[in-house]
Order: C-alpha cells, then structure tokens, then sequence
C-alpha cells in the first residue's frame, strides 16, 4: 500500500508543478493585462479571478487542511476581484501557493493518507483533500486555456501530434517563455 500511496502523492506533485502550473503560465504569457480580467459575463469568471482561486483553493485544502497551518482564505475576494493586476502579480502569487503545496505533499509520507480532516466544513481524508486540489486545478487550468483561446484566436501549442499521439510541449515551450 505505501508505494500505491507514494506514486499517488509523486504523481499529484507533478500534475500540479510539471503540467497544470506551466500550462496556466504559458496560457497567461500570451495575454495583457485587461484580457486577464475579461469576463465573457457577469456570471463567469476571468482568468485573473480564476489564478486567485486556485492559489486559494491549493492553500486553504493542502497548506491548512493537510499541513495544518492557519487557514487565511477569503474566497469571496478571490471570485469579486476586478483588479488591474498584471501576470507579473498574479504568477508569483501562484507559484507562491504551490511552493507552499510542494512543501507539504514533499513531507508526507504515505501512512498520512487515510488521516482524518475538515476542509471547509467537510469531512474530508488527507487523500481527498490532495485528490480534490488535484481535480480543481485540472478543471480550472482547462477553463483558462479556453478562455485564452477565445481572447487570443489561436492554440496555445501544448502537444504536437508524431505517429498518431499526442506528444506534449509544455517542457520546451515553458523554457522558451522563461527566456523572454
């Protein structure tokens, strides 16, 4: 059961450092500051408002709930922000939260996973709480890549297709956008 539980937890450090992170990266590198906080309406959210929740969200599950350290969240802020913050702003604080997650899933061991918690008044497992973060940041990392696509009108480039599969790029155009 520990490896089960220790590729569970290698395999949610690297979903959310090596795919969802540089994929919201390169999303947000192709987009100014006021297509940041476009909104299709009223009753969406922004990709601005969307990087504030998930480093919310990663927060308050991973950092308070797993790691139980104070829970600082004010989610409501997160989804009423209208603010002019540019990718130089909203990037670091990302990464900043998931700096905080990585700390945490790094020192867990395996045997943690079945330990009780209450994340936002639910009765939650270590491993829910990790599998809910996991699952957000997929959902969520999909709504910015659309909504990017619908500012930008073009692919973002994330896989290339060799021999009928779909290879992915992210490493490489990761690098390229680092060195701008």
């Amino acid at each position: 059961m520990a490896n089960i539980g220790q590729a569970f937890l290698d395999q949610s450090r690297r979903y959310l450092r090596d795919e969802y992170h540089p994929k919201i990266q390169l999303a947000v590198d192709t987009l100014s500051t006021e297509d940041i906080w476009w909104r299709p309406n009223e009753a969406s959210n922004s990709v601005g408002n969307l990087i504030l929740h998930l480093a919310g969200n990663a927060r308050q599950w991973i950092v308070s709930g797993v790691g139980e350290e104070a829970d600082i969240r004010h989610r409501h802020e997160e989804f009423d922000a209208r603010s002019p913050q540019g990718a130089d702003v909203l990037m670091p604080h990302l990464a900043e939260s998931l700096g905080a997650v990585e700390r945490v899933l790094a020192d867990l061991t395996p045997d943690r996973l079945q330990e009780p918690r209450q994340i936002q008044g639910y009765d939650v497992t270590v491993f829910q709480a990790i599998y809910h973060v996991v699952e957000h940041f997929s959902m969520h990392t999909g709504q910015i890549t659309y909504l990017t696509k619908l500012r930008t009108g073009s692919d973002l480039g994330f896989y290339e297709v060799t021999g009928g599969l779909a290879m992915p790029r992210w490493p490489e155009l990761r690098k390229t956008s680092q060195d701008h």
